[in-house]
């Protein structure tokens, strides 16, 4: 795995430290997805519109759904860059920035297992975001 310049290589702890770190994080999410859509397919049966519901009880139904989807949303984001680090550490691109093909820097890899650009082209992506 590449490093930038001035950085010690990777060792197997660190390497292995990063995987455990990864899959960790990624049964972490798997749980809280299932335990989501558990929780959604219960929201999704109830209609929010039978006999005995208001319009107060009906909002607040599907404001929950709405809620709980955005969640999921955003687990399942969170899941596909775990999956896509775990896939380049296999295929040797790990740690490379997928926009300038420069390392991203084993530090900040370290911080942020999923990270797939370095701390420049971040600080160029949110910006570009931002406007």
């Amino acid at each position: 795995m590449v490093v930038k310049d001035g950085e010690q290589p990777w060792t197997q702890a660190e390497l292995d430290e990063v995987l455990a770190d990864l899959h960790e994080h990624r049964d972490r999410l798997v749980g809280i997805m299932e335990e989501q859509e558990r929780d959604l397919s219960l929201l999704m049966r109830d209609p929010g519109d039978g006999a005995g519901n208001d319009q107060a009880d009906v909002g607040a139904t599907n404001f929950e759904r709405d809620h709980e989807l955005t969640l999921m949303s955003g687990e399942r984001g969170m899941l596909e860059q775990i999956d896509r680090a775990l896939s380049r550490i296999g295929d040797g691109t790990y740690g490379v920035c997928e926009s300038c093909a420069q390392p991203i820097g084993k530090m900040r890899v370290m911080a942020f297992p999923r990270a797939t650009l370095c701390l420049s082209c971040k600080q160029q992506a949110e910006k570009r975001g931002a406007r």
